[in-house]
This record gives structure tokens, sequence and C-alpha cells, in this order.
């Protein structure tokens, strides 16, 4: 090879500058945190665009199966269309549904445990006062079990869980285009296919990936649900269909759902009955929610969708710092849209699958299942 030759000194994946030499791959390092710094700057500061518009793709992603199904019966593409959007819409109807009811729930329940929250502030207090805590530092705790200063934390709450509908009528709209624009886009996916297989190879093992974590999600979810209510109605745990619910929805949220879960049957049994009702909630829940939620799920979740449970964590504390509850909630398909674009869609990368996974057999992209 000719010593002019612009690739001689540059090896296999490092760009090279214009005088023909490889760049020092500290500088390559650098310039790639920079980029991706800016990048995830940029998706923070319009994370209220962001969430939206990735939800409606995973929403329409889970329920394509549907739509194939549809397809079969020989229904008019524009009857399928709307059909998917219906159900994408009920879908999301029910889980904001869920979250408002919960809140509203806990607000109406506060009031009646006003008299039992004085006196356990009043104990609170008096165990501070025998550890030496200043009176004003009592004070203030004290003063922060107000019923009346609860409930209005509880009302702020809901008025923030019902402000999610704005955002809902953005969702409806990005829904509405991707649901008619679904046949165009396999389209055009068949087309680039033939050019760029491991990019369309990628995008399909999103897709194949986002499903199967939203079914196990949703299976996991509603044994919890299940297991949670019957728990709290036979120990007298008020409003325990409301919690099931709740500890349905919060299952979506990746090892910590099960604590947000959690904390509202806890301080309602805590009021009803004492320390003694409020540790069996919490027993219940440890050895339900945590052992299914926090050990057996992430299992099931990193050998169908190739993240390991260190990344899903991770992945979550990333992705709620840049998206908000959204982000919490979508965790996992945002990892797997991640894991599609920077490792799966270059073959150069393939090397991090298995670190990704924690499976040595990782090592290609997951195919896609017609989808």
């Amino acid at each position: 090879m000719d010593a002019s030759d612009p690739g001689r000194d540059a090896p296999a994946g490092v760009p090279a500058s214009r005088s023909g030499r490889a760049w020092p791959l500290g500088l390559v390092v650098l310039v790639a945190l920079a980029a991706a710094t800016i990048t995830v700057g940029g998706l923070h500061a319009i994370s209220d665009l962001v969430g939206p518009v990735f939800l409606g793709l995973v929403i329409t992603v889970t329920v394509h199966p549907v739509r194939r199904w549809l397809e079969r019966t020989s229904m008019p593409e524009w009857l399928v269309s709307v059909l998917m959007l219906v159900t994408a819409y009920l879908l999301i109807v029910a889980m904001t549904l869920a979250l408002v009811v919960s809140v509203a729930q806990l607000a109406s329940l506060l009031p009646e445990y006003s008299d039992d929250l004085a006196d356990l502030a009043a104990d609170v207090g008096g165990v501070l006062r025998s550890f030496g805590v200043d009176e004003e530092q009592i004070d203030t705790v004290v003063g922060a079990a107000d019923a009346a200063q609860l409930v209005e934390i509880v009302v702020s709450l809901l008025a923030g869980t019902l402000g999610v509908l704005t955002d809902v009528f953005f969702l409806f709209t990005v829904l509405l285009f991707m649901a008619f624009d679904t046949n165009s886009s396999r389209r055009n996916l068949a087309v680039l296919g033939h050019r760029f297989p491991d990019v369309v190879a990628a995008a399909g093992g999103f897709a194949a990936g986002t499903r199967r974590y939203m079914a196990v999600a949703a299976i996991f979810g509603l044994v919890v649900a299940v297991v949670d209510g019957a728990a709290l109605y036979v120990i007298g745990v008020p409003g325990a269909f409301v919690w099931a619910v709740l500890s349905f929805v919060t299952n979506f949220i990746p090892n910590i759902g099960f604590v947000i879960g959690l904390v509202p049957p806890a301080l309602v049994a805590l009021l009803e009955d004492g320390p003694g009702l409020m540790l069996t909630v919490i027993v219940v829940y440890c050895v339900v929610n945590f052992v299914i939620q926090s050990i057996i799920q992430p299992r099931v979740v990193g050998e169908n969708v190739g993240l390991s449970p260190t990344i899903t964590f991770l992945s979550l504390v990333f992705w709620a710092w840049v998206l908000g509850p959204v982000g919490a909630l979508l965790a996992v398909p945002l990892s797997l849209l991640a894991r599609a674009v920077l490792v799966e869609a270059d073959t150069r990368t393939a090397w991090a699958l298995p670190l990704i996974s924690g499976r040595t057999d990782a090592s290609a992209p997951v195919r896609a299942d017609g989808g």
C-alpha cells in the first residue's frame, strides 16, 4: 500500500484525519462523550416533547400484533387503523384513570385520620425529645404530619396527575398519525432492508424486544396486583382494590416500582390500626412484590429482551432523569432503542452485546418476528 494512502495507519473503526493518520483513541473518546452529553442534554431540555412521542411509539409497537391479526381478516386498511387507534386510546385512558383514582382515594382517606395523625406526631415528638433533638426541629416534624398539610400535598399530586392530560392530548394526536402511517413505515423499512440490513434488523429487534418486555411486565403486574389486593383486603386495609391497581401500574417501573406502590397502603394501614398493621403491609409487599418485581422479573426481562439486571436498574435512574416520570415507566424500551441504534445497527460494535445482556451468547441483533 502506498505511503500516501489515507487509511494506512488507521485501525479498523478508528476515523482518520485529513493527513491520513488515525486520530488518537483518547480524542475519539472525548469527542464521542461530548456528543453524547450534548444529545442527552438536548433530550432533557425537550423531555415534554420526547416523552409522549416515545410513549406513542411504544404503544403502537405493543399493539402491532393485533393489527397483523386484523389484516388477515381482509378488513379494510382504514378500519384496521381506526380499531388500533381506539385500542391505544383505551389503554392510555385506563392507565391515567388508575393513577388519578389512586391519588384521589388517598386524598379522601387522609381527613378521616386527622386525630390519629396528631397522636402519631405527638409520639414521634416524644421520641425525638428523648434523643435530645432541638425543639424547633421537633415542631417542624410534628407540623409536617398535620392532616390538612398532607391533604394539600395529595391534592397537589392529584392536580399534577390531571396535568398529564395535557400530554395525553398531544399523545392522542401522535398516535393518530402513527396508526395511519404504520403500513407506509413497514413498506419503507422493507425497501431500506436491502441497503441497510443491519439497521433494519436492529429496528426490528427493538420492536420485538419492546413487545416482549411489555407482555412480561403486564403479566407480572397482574399477578402482583391480584395478590396485593387479596392480601390487603384480608388484613383490613381500606382501598385494597385501588392499591392493587396502583401495584399493577408501578410494576412497569423497574426495580423500585414496588416501593412506590407500597407507600400509600402502608400509610393508610398505619393510620387505620397503628404500626402493627403497617408492618404487616410492609412484610406482605416485601415478600410478594420484592421477590417477584426485584428478583424474578428482572431475570425474566433479561432473558427475554437482552438487558442485564444492572443495566435495567441504571437505565431506570438515567432515563428518569432525562425524561422524568415517563422515562421511569419506559426505561427498558428506551434502553432497547439506545442498544439498537448504538450497538446492533453497526456490526463493529456487536462485541458490546454480551456486556449489555449479561449473556455470552448475545452476539447478534434480535431479528424481528415479522413486525
